[in-house]
């Protein structure tokens, strides 16, 4: 499917090119090669490190991709991006939103929007209700991104594992309970909107911009 989350027309313009794919069990050396060059990029953003992950088995990937909802972004047949979603080990009606990355030079063209709208629509599809993710302390610019996402701070604290116990976490959610009707006017469910008092048609606003 073909992704645009800006309004911005140069930006609707790159992400028009943009695909979202889950993967399959078959797509263990595509998940390897981008998971590896996303534990390279950015080694602190993960619990898991480049260094252990690279020598990890053929069966290894092929056994996460059977457990974990994987999609990756591409462009061009380039792989520029990534995310994974699993059930929570503890909270039966919550997701984890996992292995988030874009790659350098896919920032800010709205596939971080995309990745993450993906996990979203796979979660509610499972039937959860709360959408979670860890984010490191340091990192500005991801605790901006899921802050416009709606990503708000629920006071669950971290470390990432030794020996980087020293970079602090803290978790995030996203309600993904369906908006609540109790204030809609009355007649809403019939197809009437009595709010109305002309039959022209609404102003929208802007899109939300990307990540």
């Amino acid at each position: 499917m073909c992704i645009s989350t800006n309004a911005r027309r140069s930006k609707a313009i790159e992400c028009a090119a943009v695909e979202i794919h889950r993967l399959t069990v078959d797509d263990g050396p595509r998940l390897r090669t981008i998971r590896l060059r996303a534990l390279r990029d950015a080694p602190d953003a993960f619990g898991t490190t480049f260094e252990e992950s690279v020598v990890w088995p053929e069966a290894s990937w092929t056994s996460q991709l059977a457990k974990l909802a994987t999609f990756v972004a591409s462009r061009d047949g380039a792989d520029i991006g990534m995310v994974r979603g699993a059930a929570h080990a503890d909270i039966a009606d919550a997701a984890m939103l996992l292995s988030m990355w874009v790659a350098p030079e896919a920032r800010g063209q709205g596939v971080g929007d995309a990745l993450v709208g993906a996990v979203v629509a796979w979660a509610r599809g499972q039937g959860f209700r709360t959408l979670l993710l860890d984010v490191a302390d340091t990192n500005a610019p991801a605790i901006a991104f899921y802050a416009r996402l709606g990503f708000v701070p629920n006071g669950v604290v971290s470390t990432l594992p030794p020996p980087r116990q020293l970079i602090g976490e803290h978790q995030r959610a996203l309600d993904l309970s369906p908006p609540s009707r109790e204030h809609e006017p009355e007649g809403r469910e019939k197809g009437l909107d009595r709010s109305r008092t002309n039959s022209g048609p609404r102003g929208s606003d802007g899109s939300k911009g990307s990540s």
